[in-house]
């Protein structure tokens, strides 16, 4: 492991002031990018601990929206009485991606930061588009069962890690940041950027920007929410595919449905062309089965991983029937 520097921030503009200086990066929990440090993946040459800073938490807004601390821990989110009221996908997201000892580590913003657990990517003798831009993707000719099937491109097909994500793009929450500028938000819809040829650009986060919170915009009462993920092994694993889904049923229609998928993009999909299809329209199974082919006819899986187009169209129909059980 590369030698490095360590300073602890006490104050949101001193980290900001030290992390504009070359090759600095901000430590919250570490649970991903210490791993990468150890692999040779990231050398940093100075570490920003965050931790300290007044960013931890979960609090209503006076509209009546719920802001999540960016240090605030996974453990405390999943916990959280509001979350597990008014947004229970995102709780069941998060206790479905990792044990509770990471948990208890891994940050909100950490955890929309983390990148991607491609072999590829975190073998230095391998090429990887996203570690060393022009090197070219190993992933394309080699070992794919796990990649992606939606929005790839030659340069990459990785796919995002995140749980919480998934149930982040389901709530359109947004993403709150300063720089030494000023302050900024970004809606999650817009934060993750596609993949095109620079996959080494994940998001469109400014370039030493802090994320400080992330906002849940406030839900009516009595919506329901779920998440539910296939993975290789019932421990903790990361997702073949993944769906989270919050739909409202009247007289048997559908009249209101928000569908997010994971482990199929190189970021969380917003399965957009799935919920045109269903809105006003009857809920049945056979519907929500034909809306999401109607979603999945972009995709483009390769030799390995055709298998993710049958798994995201059972688990859209399956998790979408299970919840209008519980209306």
């Amino acid at each position: 492991m590369k030698e490095f520097a360590y300073q602890r921030a006490t104050a949101v503009h001193d980290a900001l002031e030290s992390v504009a200086e070359n090759n600095t990066k901000f430590l919250a929990g570490g649970t991903n990018l210490v791993d990468l440090m150890k692999r040779g993946v990231e050398t940093p040459a100075r570490l920003i601990d965050v931790r300290a800073l007044p960013l931890n938490g979960i609090s209503e807004a006076r509209n009546g929206d719920l802001v999540i601390g960016a240090t605030t821990t996974n453990s405390e989110t999943a916990a959280h009485p509001e979350i597990r009221r008014r947004y229970p996908a995102l709780s069941q997201a998060v206790l479905a991606g990792a044990s509770g000892q990471l948990r208890n580590m891994a940050t909100t913003a950490g955890n929309l930061l983390q990148r991607t657990r491609c072999a590829y990517f975190a073998d230095l003798a391998s090429a990887c588009n996203k570690r060393v831009p022009g090197s070219g993707c190993a992933a394309v000719e080699g070992e794919h069962h796990n990649h992606a099937i939606l929005g790839t491109s030659p340069s990459c097909v990785a796919t995002n890690p995140s749980d919480m994500a998934v149930a982040m793009m389901l709530f359109d929450a947004v993403v709150r940041y300063e720089t030494l500028t000023g302050k900024g938000e970004i809606p999650i819809a817009r934060f993750f950027r596609p993949v095109g040829d620079t996959p080494n650009v994940e998001t469109t986060l400014p370039t030493g920007a802090l994320i400080t919170s992330v906002t849940l915009p406030r839900r009516a009462e009595g919506r329901r929410s779920r998440y539910r993920k296939v993975r290789e092994r019932a421990s903790y694993a990361f997702a073949n595919v993944s769906v989270a889904a919050d739909l409202t049923v009247r007289l048997g229609k559908v009249r209101e449905v928000r569908i997010a998928l994971g482990g199929v993009a190189s970021h969380p999909w917003r399965a957009r062309i799935a919920e045109e299809r269903l809105l006003g329209g009857p809920a049945t199974p056979e519907r929500f089965r034909a809306a999401a082919e109607a979603e999945l006819a972009a995709a483009t899986p390769l030799p390995h991983n055709g298998y993710k187009v049958p798994l995201a169209r059972n688990l859209v129909q399956a998790v979408l029937t299970d919840l209008t059980r519980q209306e």
